[in-house]
Order: structure tokens, then C-alpha cells, then sequence
């Protein structure tokens, strides 16, 4: 059991910024593959959904965590 009065180390939570790609309904799964691994490599994007719609549609979300950069003086 840990005592109440400690103080516990705060971490921030990461921070994210977020990207929606609309795939219509033609789009091959090779096709969206080539896509997603495009900004996976050159972006730093990271898949974070994937929704598939009755129609045949989908909605990919990408994720990147923010970088913050803090002073050094």
C-alpha cells in the first residue's frame, strides 16, 4: 500500500496530432497500403482507426505524437 502523503511524479501525458484520410470506395487494399506505409515512413504518422462503411468507403486516422522543445537557458 503507498502512503498518501508521497509526492507522486507527475508525467505529462503525450500529446498527439491527428490526420483523417478518406479512402473511397475503388480503393484497392495494395493501394491503401502504399498510402499508409508513405506517411508511416516520411511523415511519422502512426495508424491509430480504421473504420470500413457499408458501401465499401473507409476512413483511416493517423496519429503523430507533438514534439515540444524546451529552452536550454
Amino acid at each position: 500500500m503507498r502512503d498518501a502523503s508521497l509526492p507522486q511524479p507527475s508525467r505529462p501525458a503525450p500529446e498527439y496530432e491527428y490526420r483523417t484520410i478518406t479512402l473511397p470506395r475503388g480503393t484497392s487494399r495494395a493501394q491503401a497500403r502504399q498510402l499508409l506505409t508513405e506517411h508511416a515512413e516520411y511523415g511519422r504518422w502512426e495508424l491509430a482507426r480504421v473504420r470500413l462503411y457499408v458501401g465499401g468507403a473507409r476512413t483511416v486516422q493517423l496519429r503523430r505524437r507533438i514534439l515540444r522543445v524546451q529552452r536550454s537557458l
